[in-house]
């Protein structure tokens, strides 16, 4: 295993492992992530990180744009395929790096559903339902492959994301989408941030969302 490309935050007595995946801008090193990693860890779950490799080689300064969605997927395979076996795995992902992991739970070709039958879960952190460009669009082309999912999945979203908030998503479909658990934070955006004037800081609703995930895995896969 090249262990080289993940960092572990190591959590005492963990009931699960995840691995964490970034958005499209900013790396798992990003204080975001880096929070989230601690507030987990806390939660009793250990946490891998690890950037996909057009992150790689932005960070050795080559500025790279988002490989192809394809690719992250082979990627997330990769990266799957290297974790150990002696914890129930979850794959978390920020905005982009969610949205993949819950195409490969959606996919039917063989490696992903290799890589799937290994996992128990996912848990995104600030889905990217539309750009907010595109709001006026609505959310359907980004949750098309949502009824198709094969895992539970939890979506921890703030209520004013700009990629798609409270308000955008209050028509739907969430009938038609089983597997997925929505948990909606107050006053935060897409970094889950809160506005000076709202009483919660970034920092509270980022432990909240750790909140929210040991909740989600202890009711999906420790009481099962």
């Amino acid at each position: 295993m090249n262990s080289d490309i993940f960092l572990i935050t190591p959590a005492d007595k963990p009931v699960a492992r995840m691995l964490l995946l970034h958005g499209a801008g900013a790396a798992v090193q990003s204080q975001f992530l880096s929070l989230l990693a601690q507030e987990l860890a806390l939660q009793g779950i250990e946490v891998w990180r690890v950037n996909f490799a057009y992150m790689q080689k932005s960070l050795q300064g080559q500025k790279q744009p988002p490989s192809k969605v394809a690719v992250l997927q082979q990627e997330l395979v990769a990266f799957i395929g290297q974790l150990p076996n002696d914890l129930p795995l979850l794959v978390g992902g920020k905005s982009m790096g969610g949205r993949v992991a819950t195409l490969l739970a959606a996919a039917e070709d063989e490696p992903s559903l290799v890589a799937t039958a290994k996992l128990r879960a996912i848990c995104c952190f600030g889905y990217p339902f539309c750009p907010p460009a595109k709001k006026t669009q609505g959310i359907g082309a980004r949750t098309e492959h949502f009824p198709m999912l094969k895992l539970p999945v939890l979506i921890v979203q703030g209520e004013r994301d700009e990629f798609g908030g409270k308000a955008q998503l209050s028509d739907a479909p969430v009938e038609s989408w089983p597997q997925l658990n929505m948990h909606w934070l107050p006053f935060g955006d897409h970094d889950l941030a809160s506005l000076k004037k709202h009483p919660l800081s970034q920092q509270q609703l980022i432990m909240l969302a750790a909140t929210a995930c040991r909740d989600f895995i202890n009711a999906k896969i420790l009481a099962n």
